[in-house]
């Protein structure tokens, strides 16, 4: 294993971008998202990424030197075309716009259309939350997830994150789940490593439960609790889809797939301004000290501090670092 710090991870991960045909905007806002997915142990949205990135952009799937559109066609509504480049620049652009016209209107919407994957949807959220502002975010991927009792698969993992600012630069609070039972990452992770997944994460091609990871990949993946954790998943697709103007997850090619057409994503953020309440802080300091009371518990996301180094296999990081060089 290798102790890379995060600095150094940005700046390979950047190098990398840009050799492949990213610009210099592009490659650094999404090398700054790899770093940050590292720095808190989210390996699936970190470097394991890189190489995808990188192929898509030598064959197009991604555009790495577009400049995102912003548009307000309502005060309160903030829209981003991100011209099927990285949903990390188009977010960039359109963050600053939206959080003034939640601060102006006490909530606001920002819809970022025509993106490829995000990723870790909780990183975007977390910006709004350091901004003093609460944010809640949705999207959603290629189609993994069929309804409880069926096996057409349609909808994706659909992940949705929540962030709420402790009125100090900081976070109270943070989320950000898949509304599957795993994520796919982690069955991908699983077998790539030759490991089985446990029983219940999902379903072979037939509906049956599988412990086989391939099985799965070929199958669906489950949705958490259910049909609760299905409605969770189809509110993600049509807030991403069907008000952020991506595609519906059962049109999305397979994500990592170097040649395809664009993964053409949604990704929709409600911001709002929790000052319009003047009970907000008081309610919130009362929940965390309710939520905290025993020991060993806490609010999601309280006490996650940020690494400023982190251990990288050494395989993963001569991969990258061969990309960075190429």
């Amino acid at each position: 294993m290798a102790e890379v710090a995060l600095k150094e991870i940005a700046e390979t991960v950047q190098a990398a971008l840009m050799g492949h045909g990213a610009d210099t905007f592009a490659a650094a806002e999404v090398a700054r998202a790899v770093a940050a997915a590292e720095a808190v142990g989210n390996r699936i949205c970190g470097l394991y990424y890189v190489e995808s990135y990188c192929r898509q952009l030598r064959t197009g799937r991604v555009k790495g030197d577009v400049s995102a559109v912003v548009t307000k066609p309502r005060p309160a509504v903030v829209q981003v075309d991100a011209r099927f480049g990285f949903a990390q620049p188009a977010f960039a652009y359109g963050l600053t716009v939206a959080l003034d016209a939640a601060r102006q209107h006490g909530i606001a919407t920002l819809a970022i259309g025509h993106a490829h994957t995000c990723t870790a949807l909780g990183y975007f959220t977390e910006q709004i939350a350091r901004a003093g502002l609460i944010g809640i975010g949705f999207t959603n991927a290629s189609p993994i997830v069929a309804a409880p009792g069926g096996r057409t698969r349609v909808i994706g993992t659909n992940p949705i994150a929540f962030s709420v600012p402790d009125g100090q630069g900081g976070i109270a609070m943070q989320f950000d789940q898949s509304t599957t039972t795993v994520a796919r990452g982690k069955i991908t992770m699983a077998k790539a490593a030759g490991e089985t997944i446990p029983k219940g994460w999902a379903l072979d091609a037939d509906g049956k439960p599988t412990t086989d990871p391939e099985a799965a990949l070929q199958g669906s993946l489950v949705s958490v609790g259910g049909y609760k954790g299905w409605g969770f998943g189809l509110m993600a697709e049509i807030l991403a889809a069907g008000m952020a103007g991506g595609l519906l997850s059962k049109d999305v090619q397979p994500l990592k797939a170097p040649e395809g057409a664009p993964h053409d994503l949604g990704q929709y953020y409600i911001v709002i301004d929790p000052s319009v309440s003047v009970d907000f802080a008081a309610r919130l300091s009362a929940l965390a000290q309710a939520a905290s009371a025993d020991e060993g518990a806490r609010m999601p996301g309280q006490g996650k501090r940020p690494a400023e180094t982190v251990e990288v296999s050494d395989d993963l990081w001569s991969a990258v670092r061969a990309l960075a060089e190429a």
